[in-house]
């Protein structure tokens, strides 16, 4: 039985309470390991600790350079021990360990290295100004980041946060999602290794309402927030950090269209199609869970596409032909089974899929559901994907944007003229054009409406995390 940790001031402790909760695995069952399960004191404990390191550590006041190499010696030990962190991520939530380790990690190291080169290679604003000043601008790091992280991508999330903060100049204190904690204290035990002065990067583990999660956000002792997760919980943080005055980025839920096109290239839609909605068993944000595809093709598209959803491999996630695993939890499990169990009664028809052994939900293809049904509506979270024709490119916008969510979009066209125009009218904060989960990170990142506030990103992440000041000087004395 393994024991995970909090990370606090460069050490790995218990909570002062000596409180503990199981980390279980979703595919036997059965728990893997022990997890510190923070009071408030804990989470105390870690603010005051960034604070220090902050207000009076070498951190802030490093050069960018310095900073850099010891995020990229960091990113060197994420690579180095990626079997044992992609693992711990397939252990706590059931993802395919060949996503786990094939991708996840890899894009832990690409977030960690982008920053650490980011902030040292982006360019300030100079002003030349006719009455005889001068005016540019500063980035100074905000402070002390709160950052929460979710349980669907645990490391590579934890790292998309961290990492721009960190090169920035601020410290952190890190709470993963309650379900996915091992990642979180490996990696915090790779930034004491790394170098990192302590302080700068500190863990704590435990819940969000009247836990660990509430005692962060509360915190008057924070200067940011950057919270991915459930739209129910981002309004709650958002409510404390207003009351506060602290600026939050808050990545929320999804409900991404994804409109098939006539003139698309069937191939390319049905491949992309099938990731889009079915890697990671549907646990994706950005999962493309309305499929739309224009009349013209729809019969062919959705033949080629239930027969691809069949021939997904679903098992155990330690091997590495499993292609979707089991849901992350048991409580997530009942949601989605809730989903599954409501089709027919919805009015819908299972063209493939359904409900299988443990915490297994099979990849499941819906169609003939009435449009204002919760399986459109709702962010189900979990393999299933509700399938519909339409006629015109009017009628196929319409139906993407009719959705309280704007998070992504995908769309499949060979058409140029129609993916630039269909692009610029969807309403959504990334949109796919025959791809998807493509990521350059200087882009903006976020959402409109249900799905968030605020972008991160490339100097959209230094926006957020920096203090920007104005200096002016006058130079013709």
């Amino acid at each position: 039985m393994e024991f995970f940790g909090h990370v606090i001031d460069g050490e790995e402790v218990e909570s002062q309470d000596g409180a503990r909760f199981d980390s279980v695995d979703p595919w036997t069952r059965q728990r893997w390991s022990e997890v510190a399960l923070a009071s408030r004191k804990d989470v105390e404990a870690a603010v005051a600790s960034a604070r220090r390191a902050f207000d009076d550590g070498p951190w802030p006041r490093m050069g960018y350079a310095e900073r850099g190499r010891l995020l990229h010696r960091l990113a060197d030990l994420v690579e180095a021990n990626k079997q044992e962190l992609g693992l711990a991520d397939t252990r706590d939530m059931g993802k395919p360990v060949t996503q786990s380790v094939g991708n996840d990690v890899d894009r832990a190291v690409q977030n960690l290295r982008f920053f650490a080169d980011h902030a040292r290679l982006t360019a300030a604003d100079t002003l030349p100004m006719d009455s005889g000043h001068h005016a540019y601008t500063r980035f100074g790091p905000a402070g002390v980041v709160a950052a929460i992280a979710p349980w669907n991508f645990p490391l590579m999330l934890e790292t998309w946060k961290i990492a721009p903060a960190l090169a920035w100049g601020n410290t952190v204190v890190l709470k993963p999602a309650e379900d996915t904690p091992a990642s979180a204290t490996l990696l915090a035990r790779l930034a004491v290794e790394a170098g990192l002065p302590p302080g700068v990067l500190n863990v704590v583990h435990g819940y969000g309402p009247e836990s660990a999660g509430q005692a962060l956000t509360e915190s008057t002792m924070i200067d940011r927030i950057t919270f991915t997760g459930a739209s129910s919980t981002g309004r709650t943080i958002a409510r404390v950090a207003g009351g506060n005055l602290v600026p939050a980025s808050l990545e929320l839920g999804g409900k991404g269209a994804n409109l098939v096109f006539a003139d698309a290239d069937l191939d390319t839609a049905v491949d992309w199609s099938i990731r889009a909605i079915f890697t990671n068993a549907g646990q994706v944000c950005l999962a493309g869970s309305r499929l739309y595809v224009q009349r013209e093709v729809y019969d062919e598209f959705l033949a080629r596409f239930v027969a691809a959803a069949e021939a997904m491999v679903i098992g155990d996630p330690t091997e590495p032909a499993t292609q979707v695993g089991p849901l992350a939890s048991q409580e997530h499990y009942k949601k989605v089974r809730g989903y599954v169990e409501t089709i027919e009664a919805q009015g819908g028809r299972i063209r493939t899929g359904g409900l299988g052994d443990g915490w297994i939900v099979r990849p499941t293809v819906i169609t003939d559901m009435p449009q204002d049904a919760p399986h459109w509506c709702e962010e189900i979270f979990g393999p299933l994907v509700v399938v519909a024709p339409f006629d015109t490119e009017a009628e196929g916008i319409a139906l993407a944007n009719d959705t309280p969510y704007g998070l992504n979009a995908m769309v499949f066209t060979e058409n140029l003229s129609r993916a630039h125009r269909v692009s610029a009218a969807l309403r959504a904060g990334t949109v796919w054009v025959n791809c998807f989960f493509i990521r350059d990170l200087r882009a903006p990142f976020g959402g409109v409406g249900e799905s968030g506030v605020g972008r991160e990103g490339g100097a959209f992440s230094r926006e957020f995390f920096t203090e920007p000041k104005a200096v002016v000087m006058q130079i013709d004395r």
